[in-house]
């Protein structure tokens, strides 16, 4: 049985630490609405923009865009997509281990010539693989601080300047795809080259009245749609990030609660048994007394 002075400083850390962890939920909810706001607002636009791209380039004929050309990925290019801090659980761990596995079956050939790159966007994942037998060629960390399509946008020129240039030959991203703040989906998507959709027959085709030209619009357009996805991955991760951690704070708050629990049973039991054993004493002094 513990002694009443260390079960009463375990108590107090332990509700220091339940504070702490109730304030992190708090504040990762408030981040998770705005979060969700910007992906829930974005998607309908992104996949628009490809259902509207794949039925213009299945009208045109020989689609001569740099960033169509499927070649043989002998150089590739993984972007993974993880947070700059931490205490969200599974969330970072399982984008890496989903990012080694895709090298791992996918592109074992190239990783074993070197000639796999990596793009991390969040300190955990760059961290990571920096410290390992990868070729980390890009870190972009400060993402985070101010998340917008401009900022995202650089990061994915960079890449199609790589790709168009023949430097890489595919570039998928890996994230975690938000759908509600306990479930996040492990993606890997590739997003050069950009290849067309499979047809769906159950959907009726548009005629869309185009100016100047098909042609002209895919040329805007292909680029566009490449940014796009790769934003939408980014905001993905991000409104991921907060809900895994709200989880996560909020399964340690109640953790915390159970342990309190615990340790104040134990605090009683110590404290009573520390009274029975005074009791005990005095009453056996008293009795030695009238003895004598």
């Amino acid at each position: 049985m513990a002694n009443l002075k260390e079960v009463r400083n375990r108590i107090t850390s332990v509700s220091s630490t339940q504070q702490i962890t109730k304030a992190m939920k708090m504040v990762s909810a408030a981040k998770l609405k705005r979060a969700t706001n910007a992906i829930v607002q974005l998607r309908p636009y992104a996949n628009k923009l490809r259902d509207i791209l794949a039925q213009v380039s299945a009208s045109v004929e020989g689609n001569n865009s740099p960033y169509t050309q499927d070649r043989i990925p002998t150089k590739v290019m993984v972007i993974v997509v993880t947070s700059n801090r931490g205490l969200a659980g599974a969330f970072n761990a399982n984008a890496i281990k989903t990012a080694n596995n895709l090298i791992a079956n996918k592109y074992a050939d190239q990783f074993a010539r070197g000639d796999v790159s990596i793009i991390a966007i969040g300190k955990r994942g760059h961290d990571f693989f920096s410290r390992r037998n990868f070729n980390v060629i890009g870190n972009h960390n400060e993402l985070f601080n101010n998340l917008d399509f401009e900022n995202v946008s650089k990061v994915t020129e960079y890449v199609m300047e790589q790709f168009k240039e023949g430097n890489i030959d595919r570039v998928e991203v890996v994230y975690n795809q938000f759908r509600n703040a306990a479930v996040q989906i492990l993606t890997s998507e590739q997003i050069l080259p950009l290849l067309p959709e499979e047809k769906n027959e159950n959907v009726a085709e548009l005629d869309y009245i185009i100016e100047p030209s098909k042609e002209k619009i895919i040329e805007e357009l292909i680029p566009k749609a490449i940014k796009i996805q790769l934003f939408k991955a980014v905001l993905d991760s991000n409104a991921s990030e907060h809900g895994a951690r709200m989880t996560a704070m909020d399964k340690a708050t109640e953790n915390a609660g159970d342990l309190l629990r615990s340790l104040k049973l134990s605090y009683n039991q110590a404290r009573q048994a520390a009274i029975t054993t005074e009791l005990t004493e005095i009453v056996s002094g008293a009795a030695a007394l009238s003895n004598g």
